[in-house]
């Protein structure tokens, strides 16, 4: 069956780094973009960003671009983000997806979450 498993969230303090990994299985990964989406408490899923298929086209967010970078390794069905330069806004679960792109992108697949947590 289709699976997207996240890892890599953790409890970082500001300034510091973190890399979620997103592992694909049940479906031909490569043949999807990926995306990331966050959602904090008490607030609604965003969008963080996406990665086309063979990488031509990445997308992110306002909010967290020039600190986080979209990845992905079709050859290991995984993705990535790397977040860089961490804030405490950036507290939230972050889901994996895998989607079509078009004009935008649009998530069929999910995982379940890592919770990342950025506090001193």
């Amino acid at each position: 069956q289709v699976q997207l498993v996240e890892s890599g969230g953790a409890l970082v303090q500001p300034g510091g780094s973190l890399r979620l990994s997103c592992a694909a299985s049940g479906f031909t990964f490569s043949d999807y973009a990926v995306g990331w989406f966050r959602q904090a408490p008490g607030k609604e899923r965003e969008f963080v960003a996406f990665i086309t298929r063979s990488a031509g086209v990445i997308r992110y967010a306002n909010s967290v671009a020039g600190r986080f970078i979209i990845s992905r390794d079709n050859a290991k069905n995984t993705g990535f983000l790397q977040m860089n330069s961490l804030k405490p806004e950036d507290t939230a679960v972050y889901y994996c997806n895998a989607g079509y792109y078009s004009a935008s992108y649009s998530p069929k697949y999910w995982g379940q979450g890592t919770q990342v947590t950025v506090s001193s």
